[in-house]
């Protein structure tokens, strides 16, 4: 019995868009880390966390005047809002690996993994919509 060598095309597809989505996430978030802790352009000082760690998530909110939701998207720019763009990143970078390895599967004529592929891709993506929020 010989033992084959070469990767699956999928699973090498899939690992390298992991590769490179983790390095990227990973250098985001170490970039904002730094820029936040030598205080370069914040939403919120670094000096204010203590005191809002304290609060509940809504008079948080109203402290620091964010909204609840992706509101935290548009302030990208500021590099506390980098930091917590870089964890979103790095949460969902599965999501593009599965993306990208579904045309491997409809050339390989695997219509199921396709369907399980696009079904898992509309979950994570209904789910961060906020769309099945409930109790706000």
């Amino acid at each position: 019995m010989e033992l084959n060598s070469a990767p699956d095309p999928v699973q090498a597809r899939y690992a390298q868009w992991l590769a490179w989505g983790t390095r990227a996430g990973l250098a985001c978030l170490l970039l904002g880390f730094a820029a936040y802790t030598f205080g370069v352009a914040p939403h919120v000082p670094i000096e204010r966390l203590p005191a809002l760690w304290q609060l509940s998530a809504p008079q948080l909110l109203t402290e620091t005047g964010l909204k609840p939701g992706w509101h935290w998207a548009s302030l990208v720019h500021r590099s506390d809002m980098l930091v917590l763009a870089a964890i979103a990143g790095l949460a969902t970078v599965s999501l593009a690996c599965v993306a990208a390895v579904i045309p491997l599967f409809a050339k390989r004529g695997d219509r199921v993994f396709v369907a399980i592929c696009a079904l898992q891709i509309a979950v994570l993506l209904l789910a961060a919509s906020g769309l099945l929020a409930a109790g706000h």
